[in-house]
């Protein structure tokens, strides 16, 4: 037997019919044709505004607030006291974000260090960092350390 056109058949899946409104109490979409009672929603010509919940705070407004923010390209600022310089540190060594890294005392070689005016310092120490208080920069001029 031979195969011609008109012998095949969709075997995937079946062809999905219209549906037809308005044809009947039988058909389940007869008299109002699913469009309700009466109101705007029932009438010709009737627009619905994509999002309007009637009232209820609307899905999208909902939803997070996506695009773009600086946060991720933000240079973390870590502060460090004296007195913390104090027990880190021996005489002669340099203070800076590099030393810190390998201390364990910041997360990044990169992060930018602000110094800090809180105890003393009993060490000769040569800062290098980005920012310095005014307590910490009264204490350390009084004391002659470079910065």
């Amino acid at each position: 037997m031979m195969t011609t056109l008109d012998t095949l058949y969709n075997i995937c899946r079946p062809k999905k019919k219209r549906t037809r409104v308005g044809r009947g109490a039988g058909s389940g979409l007869g008299k109002t044709c699913g469009r309700g009672q009466k109101g705007a929603g029932a009438r010709a010509g009737y627009k619905r505004r994509y999002g309007y919940e009637g009232g209820q705070f609307r899905t999208f407004m909902k939803m997070p607030i996506r695009g773009f923010s600086n946060a991720r390209f933000r240079r973390e600022i870590t502060a460090i006291n004296l007195d913390q310089v104090n027990d880190m540190f021996e005489d002669g060594e340099v203070v800076s974000a590099q030393t810190l890294f390998e201390r364990r005392y910041t997360d990044s070689p990169k992060d930018k260090i602000k110094l800090l005016g809180n105890g003393t310092l009993k060490k000769k120490v040569t800062f290098k960092v980005d920012a310095i208080s005014e307590g910490a920069k009264e204490k350390l001029r009084h004391l002659n350390v470079s910065v």
